[in-house]
C-alpha cells in the first residue's frame, strides 16, 4: 500500500521544528554563513510523476557537494570505467577536505565525493568541455527539467575566495600527476559548480533518473545504463554523506548524497527521490534537521533498500 506522504511530511515536520537551533551553518563560506539555520524543507518526487513537500521546499539554495553527483554521473556517461584510474571508489574515513589522505596515496582520492574526488572529476570534465561548470549546469537543468537552475555568483566568489585547502590539494594532486588542467582553472569550476541552486523540489526531480535505473522519469531520456545507475547508488550509499556514511546508513538505510548548503538528496530505487534541506549542520557537515527527518521518513514509510 502506497505511504500517505504528505501526512508523513506533516509529521516530519512538526518532530524536527526544535532541531532546527541545534546546528551550525557552513560558516568556513562567509556566504553561507549568513543563512537562517531555522529553516526546513522537504520534498517527495515519485516516480509516476506525483510530489510531495513541505515547509521551504521552494526556497532556493547552494547545493554545495550534491552537485558533485551530478558532475560524477555526466563524467561516468561520457568516460565510462576509465575515471576509476584516477579515483578510487571506497569510504574515506577521514574529512572530505583531507590533505593527509592524498600525500599518503600518492595523489588518487578515495572517492569521488571527497573534495579531492570532486576535483579530478571536474578535471576530466574540463579536458572533454570548454567550461566544465556550464556542462554540470546544463546536465542539472536537464535532469531537474527547469531552464532556470543557476548558479549563485555570491557563493562561488565567497567559495573561491576562502578556498585555500581545496588549491593545496589539487596542487597536491597536480605535483603526483592526477591533475592535467591549470588548477585555478579547476578551482574556479570547482567552486562555480557547487553554488548552483536549486529547490528541494527540484532536487528531488534532478535525482529521480537515479531511482529509475538510470532514465529520467517523465521524458524517457537516457543518461546512464541500469548497471551504471547502481554503482553511482552504491557509491551514494558508501560515500556519499562525508565520513558518516555508515551511521547514515544505519540510520536512514538509503543512498544519499549531502551537501554542506544543508541539502540531502536520497533515493528509493524504483520507486522515489526524496530531499530536504535545513542549514544547520551536525560535526561531520551533514545537514543535522534533515538526516533526522530522512531517519523518520524511512521509518514511518518502512521504505528504504534494507
Amino acid at each position: 500500500m502506497t505511504p500517505d506522504y504528505q501526512a508523513i511530511l506533516q509529521t516530519i515536520y512538526a518532530e524536527v521544528r526544535p532541531l532546527l537551533s541545534q546546528g551550525r551553518v557552513a560558516s568556513y563560506i562567509p556566504q553561507l554563513s549568513t543563512i537562517d539555520p531555522q529553516q526546513f524543507g522537504m520534498a517527495i518526487y515519485c516516480l509516476d510523476g506525483t510530489t510531495y513537500a513541505i515547509g521551504d521546499a521552494e526556497k532556493k539554495f547552494s547545493l554545495q557537494s550534491i552537485t558533485k553527483l551530478f558532475a560524477l554521473a555526466l563524467a561516468f556517461s561520457r568516460e565510462g570505467d576509465s575515471i576509476w584510474a584516477r579515483v578510487g571508489r571506497e569510504p574515506s574515513g577521514n574529512p572530505f577536505n583531507s590533505l593527509v589522505q592524498i600525500e599518503y596515496e600518492k595523489g588518487k582520492p578515495r572517492n569521488p565525493f571527497i573534495n579531492a574526488g570532486a576535483l579530478v572529476i571536474s578535471d576530466i570534465l574540463s579536458s572533454r568541455f570548454v567550461q566544465s561548470d556550464i556542462a554540470v549546469l546544463q546536465f542539472a537543468r536537464m535532469i531537474s527539467g527547469q531552464a532556470n537552475v543557476d548558479f549563485d555568483p555570491a557563493v562561488a566568489e565567497s567559495e573561491r575566495a576562502t578556498a585555500h585547502r581545496n588549491y593545496a590539494i589539487a596542487h597536491l594532486m597536480k605535483d603526483f600527476g592526477n591533475l592535467h588542467n591549470p588548477v585555478d582553472l579547476v578551482i574556479d569550476s570547482y567552486c562555480r559548480q557547487c553554488s548552483i541552486t536549486m529547490t528541494c523540489t527540484e532536487l528531488a526531480q534532478a535525482g529521480s533518473f537515479l531511482a529509475q535505473h538510470g532514465t529520467i522519469p517523465w521524458n524517457d531520456t537516457s543518461i546512464l545504463d541500469p548497471s551504471s545507475a547502481k554503482r553511482l547508488n552504491a557509491l551514494m550509499l558508501t560515500c556519499g554523506t562525508y565520513d558518516a556514511a555508515g551511521d547514515f546508513a544505519y540510520r536512514v538505510g538509503l543512498p544519499a548524497k549531502s551537501g554542506v548548503g544543508g541539502g540531502i538528496l536520497a533515493l528509493v530505487p524504483g520507486e522515489l527521490a526524496v530531499a530536504v534541506w535545513s542549514p544547520g549542520l551536525d560535526a561531520t557537515g551533514n545537514s543535522l534537521a534533515g538526516t533526522y527527518a530522512l531517519e523518520r521518513f524511512t521509518t514511518l514509510t518502512a521504505r528504504s533498500i534494507f
